[in-house]
């Protein structure tokens, strides 16, 4: 018996089941202070990640920006002094000189087409002091500025005035963004036309997509002509007042491509810095705007990051420290409750000790009991051991003993058939002496001579019954075990004149040629019995090869087998005759000696009538000789 019912009851009784109301009361107010501080700690902490998450968008931003302006200006002074260069070429001098000569026209054609293509420029062409184009790159388009007049374009303008243009803007005739560059065409000092260029910067705008911000550039008036988002294309960020568009008009920036203001909402940002929430079709977004002029071009290049990433980053990191602060709260708490639990613990052994050591007494002398009773018990079995080993002994005698009475059961039935047949010549034998035929007799004797040795190899075989399989195995021809189970049972064949007819080839299979005479004399003897009381009587042999085994097969004409009594057929001392006619261990044996060959013996009933035994044995390695 084990002693931890009684522990656990003792615990259970000692343990306080009530915690004390105060107790409850200071952890309440402790967890409502613990809320409130950890409502705060949260705030301020997020506020602080937010910050600092806006930042590091802010820095991506700005390099995001410094890249764009480089970009930008990078591509502008590539093209800076070009205008300069070209309008210096006599080609171009030749052709304001004498603008009505064709062939002046061509070479100047010419000329520009081949340098813009060079150049990689969109558009290079020369305009008189009116405005109107002389020749241009594109004089073989359908879209031509041949003919054109664009005195009204800043860049013509300045380039008179002040010896270079800039502008950007929409062509009016191609419906094409470029920027463009003017430079004065002089002639004896004083200027006698303008050669303007014009850039695609397309590419540009292409190449900032997809970086993760968003990227504008906007002309004096706010109004986007360059942006990473196509529709946000020539609309303004700042409101369109009637001088803003008045000016722009004037110049005709965009040609006749409608302006309108795009759904911006400024906002400040918890660091002071701008922030634009502009709405869109799935709803509003809010930037970070990181700005930065190009005085030159007259420009201004603003980034605009989305913040959505920071607030994001700030719960993310807020989470993450609040759930390493909790898991430190855990631990703290589990520490001071094992230490609780701890002394608790303590106090229960040293109130149950005093227990535990008066009930040692008791359990002892229960103890003592219990072996006493023990002891008892293996007694006990010690004898009812003794008695199943003298029982077991009995019952292997009673197994050898009938062992033995089917052994003298099998010798009785096996003998019989030989011993008929030795009566037989006998008889024949002395009928033959009466005549004073001696040389039939002599062979009558000889027979019976033969009978009596093949029943001494019976007995021989009966004694080793329990070897091993497949031991005294040898090559067998099966016409020669056939021909010898004819003689043995050729008087029977004879008596009841029954038709037997072989189709035996030469085949050699392996097997025991003493045991493999005793399962066909078996078979064929029963065949004879089956046919007892018919009129036509045949029994037919035949085999052939299959594979490597050899199939032999018996079938007689009698009524056959009971198709309930087939699964019963090779049980031992199971007998379809009659009593006294035989004792049911014939086809018993027959069958374990075949499997002992390691062939199979079975049996079916034919469709005409009758019963057939099938016998495989396998087949020798050797030829059968001629």
């Amino acid at each position: 018996m084990s002693d931890a019912p009684f522990h656990s009851l003792q615990t259970e009784r000692l343990r306080p089941r009530v915690q004390r109301p105060a107790r409850r009361a200071m952890w309440g107010t402790l967890g409502f202070v613990a809320l409130l501080l950890a409502l705060g700690l949260g705030s301020f902490a997020y506020q602080r990640l937010h910050r600092a998450a806006l930042e590091e968008l802010t820095d991506q931003g700005r390099s995001t920006l410094r890249l764009a302006v480089a970009a930008l200006n990078g591509e502008l002074r590539r093209y800076d002094r070009l205008p300069g260069l070209l309008a210096q070429q006599e080609v171009i001098r030749e052709l304001l000189g004498r603008p009505r000569e064709a062939e002046r026209v061509h070479a100047a054609n010419t000329y520009l087409a081949t340098t813009a293509r060079m150049m990689e420029t969109s558009d290079i062409y020369v305009m008189d002091l009116s405005g109107t184009t002389l020749a241009a790159s594109n004089h073989a388009q359908p879209l031509s500025f041949v003919g054109g007049n664009f005195a009204f374009r800043p860049y013509f303008l300045d380039a008179l005035a002040n010896g270079q243009g800039r502008f950007y803007g929409l062509g009016t005739t191609s419906q094409v963004r470029g920027y463009y560059f003017g430079a004065p065409v002089l002639m004896d000092d004083e200027p006698a036309g303008v050669l303007a260029i014009k850039i695609d910067l397309h590419p540009i705008e292409e190449s900032w997509r997809g970086s993760g911000t968003e990227v504008i550039v906007t002309d004096p008036e706010g109004i986007v002509f360059m942006s990473t988002t196509p529709d946000w294309t020539f609309g303004a960020t700042l409101p369109l007042t009637a001088e803003r568009l008045a000016r722009t008009r004037a110049t005709r920036r965009y040609a006749d491509r409608p302006l309108a203001e795009l759904p911006i909402r400024a906002a400040t940002g918890p660091d002071g810095q701008p922030l634009w929430r502009i709405s869109r079709a799935g709803g509003a977004t809010e930037y970070r705007v990181i700005r930065e002029d190009m005085p030159d071009a007259g420009w201004s290049v603003q980034v605009l990051v989305d913040t959505s990433p920071a607030r994001q980053q700030a719960l993310t990191r807020l989470a993450l420290g609040a759930l390493l602060a909790g898991f430190a709260m855990l631990a703290l708490v589990i520490v001071w409750q094992r230490r609780a639990a701890l002394r608790e613990r303590m106090a229960l052994q040293d109130a149950a000790q005093a227990q535990l050591e008066r009930r040692v007494v008791e359990r002892t002398a229960e103890l003592a009991a219990v072996n006493s009773q023990l002891a008892e018990e293996v007694a006990e079995r010690t004898a009812t051991e003794e008695r199943l080993r003298a029982t077991q002994a009995d019952l292997v005698q009673a197994g050898k003993l009938a062992a033995l009475g089917q052994m003298s059961a099998a010798l009785s039935h096996e003998f019989n058939q030989p011993l008929g047949a030795a009566q037989n010549y006998a008889e024949n034998a002395q009928a033959y002496i009466a005549r004073g035929r001696i040389d039939e007799a002599a062979s009558n004797i000889d027979r019976i001579l033969g009978l009596v040795g093949r029943m001494s190899e019976l007995s021989k075989h009966l004694r080793n019954f329990a070897r091993k399989p497949n031991a005294q195995l040898s090559d067998v021809p099966l016409a020669e075990a056939l021909d010898a189970v004819r003689e043995i049972l050729g008087w029977r064949l004879r008596g009841q004149g029954i038709d037997l007819r072989m189709d035996i080839p030469p085949l050699v299979v392996r097997a025991g040629p003493v045991r493999l005479q005793q399962v066909l004399v078996n078979i064929l003897s029963n065949a004879i019995d089956a046919l007892e009381g018919r009129e036509a009587r045949a029994i037919s042999l035949s085999a052939r090869a299959a594979g490597d085994q050899a199939v032999l097969t018996i079938a007689d004409n009698g009524p056959g087998i009971a198709p309930q009594l087939v699964e019963r057929i090779f049980d031992p001392f199971f007998s379809t005759k009659g009593v006294g006619k035989g004792l049911g261990l014939g086809l018993s044996i027959s069958y374990n000696i075949v499997h002992d060959f390691g062939g199979t013996l079975s049996v079916h009933n034919a469709p005409g009538g009758g019963a057939v035994f099938t016998l495989t044995l396998p087949l020798a390695a050797v030829s059968v000789p001629a």
